[in-house]
């Protein structure tokens, strides 16, 4: 977090879901035109990466050298990854599909869940799977660890910032519901409660994450390589949505651990000291510019 630098959180999740939302919603509209339901993914396409354009336009109309340099820095440096995270990189998620699906026999799950899945549980039209999974985890994580979390941060402790953060991530989905065919429309239309199960489990998922990104020197590109692993691991296996609400049990009791054992980080609040000094500071100036104009006037 770059501590000279006045974040403007607020401007910045007001205009990712305003654009998200417009796209999104446009795209679900066409994804339902007969003839034309190919042509959605123009819509959605560019709805996936408002997150990181309009980071990359805050950032960069900023006037501040530092943060510019500083999100170049975490997008390109990968000795940022520290070596001893490598295992939580790639064994987190699939240990906790694998915990999840035992925790199913007793409800009925079947042993056939360890069998690799058939094909994917969603279409995305003329683009390949595989390659929307790669670009959703590549631009969600550029806007939301380029900008969006650092301003969090930069006013919260991490635990209330990643809380904040993953509730916001959460809700930004919302439009998804409506595109036919895509992941969150097919489980809405199982049953109601999967979708839910959907939003709620992006919210430890979301702390899990942000985590990760921290412990490796806020490495953009450890955020993406592990949100990618979580897709992945997502899709491999031929689990069922049943067994996918008790992973929502399993990420839920990962990141409360991760919490109690990483309390000092979670919950410190030296790193925004600065920053609420800086708000106030700009608070007063604005104040006093105020009265300065009421006086001439």
């Amino acid at each position: 977090m770059n501590k000279s630098y006045l974040y403007r959180p607020m401007l910045y999740f007001v205009l990712t879901f305003l654009i998200t939302f417009v796209l999104w919603f446009a795209g679900a509209y066409v994804s339902f035109q007969e003839g034309n339901e190919g042509l959605y993914m123009l819509f959605m396409l560019p709805g996936l990466m408002a997150p990181f354009i309009i980071s990359v336009a805050m950032i960069f109309t900023s006037k501040n050298t530092d943060i510019k340099k500083d999100f170049v820095n975490r997008l390109i440096h990968f000795n940022l990854v520290q070596p001893k995270m490598i295992p939580v990189f790639i064994l987190l998620m699939p240990l906790s599909v694998l915990v999840s699906i035992c925790l199913s026999f007793p409800m009925g799950g079947s042993v056939l869940q360890f069998q690799y899945a058939e094909g994917f549980s969603f279409s995305a039209g003329s683009v390949p799977v595989l390659l929307v999974l790669l670009l959703a985890a590549t631009f969600e994580e550029l806007g939301w660890r380029g900008y969006a979390f650092d301003s969090l941060q930069s006013r919260y402790t991490y635990f209330t910032a990643a809380i904040v953060f993953s509730i916001l991530w959460s809700f930004w989905h919302f439009p998804l519901l409506f595109v036919k065919d895509s992941y969150q429309y097919e489980i809405l239309h199982q049953n109601i409660w999967f979708a839910v199960n959907f939003f709620v489990s992006i919210i430890p998922m979301g702390v899990i994450i942000s985590w990760v990104c921290i412990k490796n020197g806020k490495s953009v590109l450890a955020a993406i390589l592990f949100h990618f692993i979580i897709n992945i691991s997502q899709e491999m296996l031929a689990i069922s949505q049943t067994t996918k609400c008790i992973e929502t049990v399993v990420l839920m009791v990962v990141a409360f651990c991760i919490v109690m054992m990483d309390k000092k980080l979670f919950f410190s609040k030296k790193h925004f000291n600065r920053h609420k000094k800086l708000l106030s500071n700009n608070k007063n100036y604005v104040a006093q510019s105020k009265r300065h104009v009421t006086q001439q006037g």
